[in-house]
């Protein structure tokens, strides 16, 4: 089943998609997809016979454009980021000549990140100065379900409902002096992105296992493909993890988004879900990075494409504005 929110009001119109992404349902009348959450055992059932009736009838339904549509949640209670891929954290290390502490591969890093004006699919990423180091991270993440404190693994993967896609801009230049204060991420961290479609774990087949997406993720920067890692290689911390990992001292409300972290690859040769990553491979290599962050026009495209080579979640298609 796939799900998005037609951009109405501030908090969205929820639809039903179909699986190809040409064609909408209203759910009901002013429904939310946060409301569906909040209410997920009343509504998956409807929500289900609407997505099977849409593809099972092309005649069904209003035609999709994907400006349409806000960010699947346009804002949430609650968004914690981690960093599943250790290869990633491990490249950025090694870079500036940093020990790899041994329990970032037994404990994820993860943190509490703006949710309350999420970006849609087509908003430009707009209002920063090109020396604070504009880059894009691709991402897959998941909307769960209520989760109590100290949670099971079990309890953790039973309570995803939903898998997203998104960009999670970061001002690279603005991290070092933010992190210095040892007090974490805010102003190098602006508002999320995401793809306008979410979609159960159910309808991703084989593609969902263990609680990873086993698709691969294209990232371009102006027409050219800066990579395609496989979100379900080299994952150290799956999904349920990373629930877990956050309940240890909270529960999670119903709407709550974990996100992955850059996706990465230990296999070099898939290329790089971030700028950041590919200029510590550079420097890495030869002493010094080659590729620029984004400057004013530059155009990034995040997109995930099943194995028959349909669009997953819809594409992200941003725009770098600098005012």
């Amino acid at each position: 089943m796939k799900l998005a929110s037609l951009n109405q009001g501030r908090d969205g119109q929820l639809v039903v998609v179909s699986d190809d992404n040409t064609r909408y349902l209203p759910a009901y009348q002013s429904l939310t997809l946060q409301a569906a959450l909040d209410d997920w055992q009343r509504y998956q059932s409807s929500l289900q016979s609407l997505s099977q009736q849409l593809n099972g009838d092309t005649n069904l339904g209003k035609p999709c454009s994907e400006a349409q549509f806000a960010a699947p949640l346009p804002r949430a209670y609650q968004w914690l980021d981690g960093s599943a891929y250790v290869n990633h954290i491990e490249l950025v290390r090694k870079a500036r000549g940093a020990e790899m502490p041994d329990s970032f591969w037994q404990d994820p890093l993860m943190y509490q990140g703006n949710s309350d004006t999420f970006l849609s699919s087509t908003d430009d990423i707009a209002g920063f100065d090109e020396s604070w180091g504009i880059d894009l991270e691709a991402e897959i993440a998941v909307i769960v379900d209520d989760v109590p404190m100290g949670a099971s693994l079990s309890q953790c993967e039973q309570a995803i409902r939903l898998i997203a896609l998104v960009n999670d801009v970061s001002l690279r230049n603005l991290i070092p002096a933010e992190l210095a204060k040892g007090f974490g991420f805010v102003q190098s961290k602006p508002s999320t992105a995401f793809a306008p479609f979410v979609v159960t774990p159910d309808s991703l087949g084989e593609g969902w296992r263990d609680a990873k997406v086993h698709l691969p993720v294209t990232v371009e920067v102006n027409g050219e493909q800066l990579g395609a890692p496989n979100a379900g290689v080299d994952m150290t911390f799956n999904f349920a993890q990373l629930i877990q990992h956050a309940t240890k001292s909270r529960a999670l409300c119903a709407g709550t988004i974990i996100g992955s972290g850059t996706v990465s690859n230990v296999d070099l040769r898939t290329g790089s879900a971030c700028l950041a990553e590919k200029r510590m491979i550079e420097i890495i290599d030869s002493g010094e990075p080659k590729t620029s962050f984004l400057k004013h026009n530059d155009n990034i495209s995040i997109d995930v494409h099943t194995d028959a080579g349909d669009s997953l979640f819809g594409a992200i298609k941003q725009r770098v504005v600098i005012s």
